[in-house]
């Protein structure tokens, strides 16, 4: 009997199963310059939607923006610009990332290091954005899984 995919990374008797992330928001203290940090920078795309609201598109997920005191309700009980640590997973081969970084004037805060994502070894370069917020450009190691995590032929 085939069992659930869903299912299958669940704790067991778990009554709730998390599929994937679909989007988080960031304070932000200057919309305008986390924009542009995020085109430039990593490639994102900039969507507006109700009522103005600005978020970074980028695969299947997105970031939502919120300027600090203006946040959207409801929010973090304590929303806070810089306060963030994100990972995101690049096909770009790092070599590549760092020389964009250079032509784009970012100087990495570390890396290329080894470091452990979700699903094994990566190599990860840090920076920071406008506000802040560390950022870490991650390649995995293994050509066992590609960006989404499914294994390849």
């Amino acid at each position: 009997m085939a069992s659930d995919p869903q299912r299958m990374h669940a704790a067991p008797g778990a009554a709730i199963v998390v599929e994937r992330l679909d989007h988080l928001v960031l304070t932000v203290r200057d919309l305008d310059a986390s924009c542009a940090f995020y085109i430039r920078v990593l490639g994102m795309a900039e969507e507006r939607f109700e009522g103005n609201r600005r978020a970074l598109r980028f695969g299947n997920q997105k970031l939502n923006l919120h300027e600090y005191g203006h946040e959207i309700s409801p929010k973090a009980t304590v929303p806070t610009p810089g306060s963030a640590d994100l990972c995101f997973v690049v096909t770009t081969p790092l070599e590549a990332v760092l020389a964009h970084l250079a032509h784009c004037g970012v100087v990495p805060e570390l890396g290329p290091v080894l470091r452990t994502g979700a699903l094994g070894p990566i190599q990860s370069v840090y920076l920071r954005d406008p506000d802040g917020n560390l950022i870490e450009l991650s390649h995995y190691v293994s050509q066992d899984h590609d960006a989404r995590g499914d294994a390849n032929p």
